[in-house]
């Protein structure tokens, strides 16, 4: 065991309670129903938040009664947590983010975060992440708060994850399973409980353990008789199989329900409706823009990770130009690569889009370390080409200061509020703006028997303007060059 008279590298406890702005207080209220005052002016209908209040009316775990026949009188506990980090780079502002972030996500899960340490290090621990005198500390910090989860700040490796837990006595989690815990929580259709069966698959693979003897028992060997010579299979050889097994099985599903979304799309794609991808941290209000934007209802919560599954809704520009809005899955700094290799087919829905709307939390700590870890996804998704409006939320709680700074470093950017519909006029115009428009301006007479091409004109192209003459429509239009050509027999002959 090594220490160290130096301050930077003692364990630094953090408060009990972390400000107010940085947990995720909405998890902790008993009442959390949609209410008109709070919600009604930016979230739509908020189909199923009624369903999901209804989940957490839940407040401790005790199985004491006064009287054994008040059953309906039990109140379960919530997890007790106790949180870990190791501080390697950055200031220390920085490891006070992570862990408060750490401890959004706690609570998101449904646990009850009691205290929070950080520990300096160069870098994590190979056998217990944060030293064997360290996990000591820990242990008293767990005993004497009554804890009986310690999560870790970070991926423990399976040998890490043992012996951590070997020292602290409790249960202890990383990053990446709490994580993944939101997520099968939250995930509510089949392809999105899917995507999450499997990243939960590959994380606890490499992780499967057992106990006692019960996982060297094998098979044949030795004089065993008929069928069962042979060196035979041990329980965790079986288990593993069976996962690899079934993680094959997964993997067909999800490419069977990818075939299925990359069919909507190219319908999309051949009724040449443009598409735009919210996408950005979570929790930064990508489903209230949404909302605000074309009335979808989606649920919309002070949460992490609230929705997981992508909603898209048809929207038009204010200049009658028809378009999808597609609100993807947020993202988080150290997003577990299991989750970004499952959900690759629904993170297509961002590389498949004419336009970015990447919308950062303006009244966050660190917006910029927001944006960095979009894009660091954005990049592993190979969407990097894909033209984006950096959208400054909640712009009606930020500092005036920090939104300046954001909208002069990031040249195509807007500042708005879903909450109060600051900014969202100016923003449906910059959508205008940026997407792609048809490259064919035509001018055609069409006879009012062939109307079909008068609508498609108004619904794959921009009409300029519109006439009706004795003869047909005359329009003047910016289209396809597929429909240019299915237009060029009724261009009149002075235009041609």
């Amino acid at each position: 065991m090594t220490s160290s008279s130096s301050p930077s590298q003692d364990t630094k406890r953090l408060a009990h309670a972390y400000p107010e702005g940085l947990r995720a207080d909405a998890l902790m209220e008993e009442d959390v129903a949609w209410s008109y005052e709070i919600d009604g002016d930016r979230d739509g209908d908020q189909f199923d938040r009624t369903e999901r209040a209804a989940l957490r009316r839940v407040v401790g775990l005790s199985t004491e009664l006064e009287d054994v026949t008040e059953v309906e009188y039990r109140q379960l506990r919530l997890e007790r947590v106790v949180l870990v980090g190791v501080w390697t780079t950055g200031t220390a502002q920085d490891a006070d983010n992570s862990l408060a972030e750490l401890a959004a996500l706690a609570e998101t899960a449904g646990a009850l975060v009691l205290d929070g340490v950080i520990q300096r290090r160069d870098k994590p621990d190979a056998a217990t992440y944060i030293g064997s005198g360290k996990a000591a500390e820990l242990r008293d910090i767990v005993i004497e708060t009554g804890a009986d989860t310690v999560i870790c700040d970070g991926e423990l490796s399976p040998g890490q994850l043992i012996q951590l837990e070997d020292i602290v006595k409790v249960k202890v989690i990383d990053r990446t399973a709490l994580i993944l815990d939101i997520f099968a929580q939250h995930a509510k259709s089949r392809e999105g409980k899917a995507q999450v069966a499997l990243a939960q698959m590959q994380y606890m693979l490499p992780r499967l353990r057992g106990w006692g003897q019960s996982l060297s028992r094998q098979m044949g060997g030795g004089r065993g008789g008929l069928a069962t010579r042979g060196p035979g299979e041990t329980k965790i050889e079986t288990d593993r199989r069976r996962i690899r097994e079934k993680m094959a099985k997964m993997r067909r599903e999800i490419a069977e329900m990818k075939t299925g979304r990359e069919i909507k799309r190219q319908e999309r794609r051949r009724n040449k409706v443009p598409s735009v991808a919210i996408a950005g941290y979570t929790n930064a209000g990508k489903s209230s823009l949404l909302n605000r934007l074309t009335g979808a209802g989606v649920l919309v919560e002070n949460a992490l990770f609230a929705t997981l599954d992508p909603t898209v809704r048809r929207a038009e520009t204010p200049s009658g130009r028809l378009y999808t809005l597609v609100d993807t899955v947020g993202f988080v700094r150290h997003l577990p690569h299991h989750l970004v290799e499952a959900f690759r087919s629904t993170m297509e829905e961002v590389g498949d889009s004419d336009l970015i709307l990447h919308v950062v939390d303006g009244s966050h700590p660190n917006p910029e370390e927001q944006l960095a870890a979009v894009r660091e996804v954005i990049r592993d998704v190979g969407a990097t080409d894909v033209p984006e409006i950096v959208v400054v939320n909640k712009a009606d709680a930020a500092d005036p200061l920090v939104l300046q700074r954001l909208l002069r470093v990031e040249k195509r950017s807007i500042a708005v509020s879903a909450r109060t519909g600051q900014g969202i006029e100016e923003l449906l115009g910059l959508i205008d703006d940026e997407l792609p428009r048809p490259s064919v301006e035509i001018e055609a007479l069409v006879p009012y028997t062939h109307g079909k091409l008068v609508a498609r004109a108004h619904t794959e192209g921009e009409v300029i303007s519109e006439e009706h003459t004795a003869e047909g429509t005359l329009l003047k239009v910016r289209v396809h060059e597929e429909l240019a050509a299915d237009l060029a027999p009724y261009v009149p002959v002075s235009a041609a």
